[in-house]
C-alpha cells in the first residue's frame, strides 16, 4: 500500500505540475506519461487530482484512455495478489 501512497502524490504533483505550466503557457507533461504514471499505481492520486484541481476532467479521450489505465492497475494487482495468496498454504 506505500507503493500506492508515493505513486499517488507523485502522480498527484506531476498534474499539479501540468495544470500549473497551462496556465502559464509553459511546456507541458505528455497525457501519456500522466497515463503511464497512472498505470504504474498513481491513478488514485489522479483521480485526486482531476477533482480537486479541475486538470484532465473534461477532455473525454483522456478520460477514456485514463479510465482504461485504471482497470489496467487493478487488474495487474489481483494476479500479483492471486499469486501470493496461491503461495500461501491454510
Amino acid at each position: 500500500m506505500m507503493f500506492y501512497l508515493i505513486a499517488s502524490v507523485v502522480t498527484f504533483i506531476a498534474y499539479a505540475g501540468d495544470k500549473l505550466a497551462a496556465r502559464h503557457d509553459k511546456r507541458r507533461t505528455p497525457e501519456r506519461t500522466l497515463h503511464l504514471l497512472g498505470v504504474l499505481g498513481g491513478w488514485p492520486g489522479a483521480w485526486l487530482a482531476q477533482r480537486l484541481l479541475r486538470h484532465k476532467s473534461r477532455k473525454r479521450r483522456f478520460q477514456q484512455v485514463f479510465w482504461v489505465t485504471v482497470i489496467l492497475n487493478c487488474a495487474g494487482l489481483g494476479c500479483w495478489m492471486a499469486s501470493v495468496w496461491r503461495g500461501f498454504e491454510f
